[in-house]
């Protein structure tokens, strides 16, 4: 993490970096009486000095997901740093973020779909219903044109109960109608067979077009928690019943 100095005797180091970018008082903040930067400031830094665009929309996703920054918030924000260092670059990644991301791997997942193929930008983390309103489960990306869920498989999906299910919500995906498609970490290195999956499966889902037997719509009683402003409004006993399925 970067820290903010006024001027330039220090050097960065291994794990240490520094930065003498203008720094207004409104933008301090004490956190259990360590100086720091407001998350919306951080957020942006970390996008503006990112090392490339994917980089950019982990930092602001991640950012998001603590609730902490709103995609308003940054866009508010980036209007207020013309000419700064890296201000395209966090326009360019505003317009890609989300606010529901739950790892940083889903939007790596996300730009593959909406960079490489052109794919409009998915629903993440939305829950998905069965026509009773029955919650069906709640995949990592949903393209809900075609009607295809993607999910990333890390490690921790490959045995054991786990995996089980994994499985088991595949089949209740593909029950409900939907195509399904899954990236795993060999996909990282190359995501072109990840890419032939994804096509294929959307192909099929537009060819075939089997009854649609769900919804992204919630029934009344659900309480959704998709947006940065739904989460911020709710309660503390709220807050950990409903979002500690939510994997960093």
């Amino acid at each position: 993490m970067p820290i903010v100095i006024t001027n330039h005797r220090y050097r960065a180091r291994p794990g240490i970096q520094f930065t003498a970018e203008r720094l207004s008082l409104r933008e301090w903040v004490v956190l259990d009486g360590v100086n720091g930067t407001h998350p919306l400031r951080s957020a942006a830094y970390e996008a503006r000095h990112a090392p490339s665009l994917l980089r950019a929309v982990v930092a602001l996703d991640m950012a998001l997901q603590t609730d902490s920054v709103s995609i308003a918030e940054l866009i508010d924000h980036a209007s207020t740093l013309n000419g700064w260092y890296g201000v395209e670059r966090l326009r360019q990644a505003i317009g890609l973020a989300d606010e529901n991301s739950w790892s940083p791997m889903e939007p790596e997942m996300r730009l593959h779909w909406q960079l490489d193929l052109g794919l409009p930008h998915p629903l993440c983390n939305h829950p998905i219903f069965d026509l009773a309103g029955n919650h069906i489960g709640t995949p990592d990306l949903l393209d809900v044109e075609a009607g295809v869920v993607g999910e990333y498989d890390g490690g921790l999906h490959l045995a054991g109960e786990r995996r089980a299910s994994d499985i088991q919500r595949e089949s209740l995906f593909r029950r409900a109608g939907l195509e399904y498609v899954t990236m795993t970490s060999i996909d990282r290195r190359d995501p072109t067979q990840f890419l032939r999956r994804t096509t294929e499966a959307r192909e099929r889902a537009l060819r075939l077009r089997p009854e649609r037997r769900w919804t992204v719509d919630p029934p009344a009683w659900w309480t959704p928690t998709v947006t940065v402003n739904q989460r911020r409004s709710l309660t503390a006993a709220q807050r950990e019943r409903f979002l500690k399925n939510r994997v960093a």
